[in-house]
């Protein structure tokens, strides 16, 4: 492994053991409602158990470039922005109706699970969503409160603080717009410039500008610093979200943690049906119209779809946006006013951000 590996590394053991430390102190908070509530902290500890910390990487690599150095403020920040993820996974999947997460039950089956299992009275399904919900709901509070107390100094924190408010107001509306596209079905023009809206704000910004600019405004950054951060955070964090709707039609399950074409099953509006749907003929328009979205799509209808959308040059029409993505993400990286060690740690993140099999 080397420097930039190990370094990496060191991150997510620091930031694995301050989330290990937040869910003991919330364990004993809740123990003091009733034992009951146990399983709530247990399905959030499995769900923020390992993983890449895309987030607490950003986070670090802007807290770093801008001169930060104290370990202690990096692992609790990252912790705040790993919580936050798992509470907007949490309530995705119950919109979603999705199955798996990361290779497990999404919560809110698992608790329909509890709840068929148990005996209790009532619907399995509406006990699974609003235990979810609640779940969700306690991991945004406990994110607040570590971010709170993650030591830095009170003017950068209050800088900080600026940005984490503003990320997660942004990421709501952005899953709004998402739910809404889908809802409404969308005609297909314009619909390539409202997917790239609904990547940006749900998924594009608070994956890396946003830990970028948190961790930059922990340490002090000047507006150069910050300017340049976000020329590169925000096309990377673009191409990253254009990958993981790749991956989401055509990714490896064992992979990925979800069934291949969840994202078709969902009917997710992205941005490589948004593509099909522009560049489809009157019969391959007819087919995405009854296969997307049927929560019943089997496996010959997923491969329909990913035929259809190949044949379309939808999915390579993707591949050439993100490599331009990149492109850009690079180029702001070469100027950033950040030490060198910054920009090879930053330069490094382009790939696993990116990477076609994860």
């Amino acid at each position: 492994m080397d420097v930039h590996g190990a370094r990496a590394q060191a991150v997510r053991s620091a930031v694995q053991a301050e989330l290990d430390a937040v869910l003991a102190r919330q364990r004993a908070v809740l123990a003091e409602v009733a034992p009951e509530t146990e399983p709530l902290v247990d399905a959030v500890a499995d769900l923020v158990a390992g993983g890449k910390r895309l987030r607490p990487a950003f986070c670090t690599a802007g807290y770093r470039a801008a001169g930060g150095q104290d370990g202690a403020v990096e692992a609790r920040v990252g912790a705040a922005l790993e919580l936050f993820q798992a509470a907007a996974l949490i309530h995705d999947d119950v919109m979603d109706g999705s199955d798996t997460r990361r290779g497990m039950p999404a919560l809110h089956r698992r608790f329909g699970d509890l709840h068929a299992t148990s005996g209790w009275s009532g619907s399995c399904e509406r006990f699974g969503e609003a235990a979810a919900i609640l779940a969700g709901d306690l991991c945004l509070s406990w994110s607040d409160e570590a971010l709170a107390g993650c030591g830095a100094e009170t003017e950068r924190l209050a800088s900080a603080r600026l940005v984490f408010d503003r990320m997660r107001t942004q990421l709501m509306a952005g899953q709004y717009l998402d739910v809404l596209e889908q809802a409404s079905g969308g005609a297909p023009e314009g619909a390539d410039e409202r997917a790239m809206r609904v990547l940006r704000w749900k998924s594009a910004k608070y994956t890396v500008e946003h830990p970028l600019l948190i961790g930059a405004a922990l340490a002090g950054a000047d507006p150069a610093q910050r300017e340049a951060l976000s020329a590169y955070g925000l096309p990377l964090g673009e191409a990253f979200q254009l990958r993981d709707d790749v991956l989401g039609v055509f990714g490896d399950p064992a992979v990925t943690g979800k069934p291949a074409g969840d994202d078709l099953r969902e009917g997710k509006r992205t941005m490589l049906v948004a593509l099909a749907a522009q560049g489809a003929g009157a019969e391959d328009a007819d087919l995405l119209t009854s296969l997307l979205g049927a929560p019943d799509l089997d496996d010959a209808g997923v491969a329909a779809l990913q035929d259809l959308i190949r044949r379309t040059g939808s999915l390579a029409a993707v591949e050439d946006l993100i490599d331009d993505l990149v492109a850009r993400s690079r180029a702001a990286l070469a100027t950033a006013p950040v030490t060198e060690e910054a920009r090879e740690d930053l330069e490094r993140l382009v790939g696993i951000a990116t990477a076609r099999t994860a």
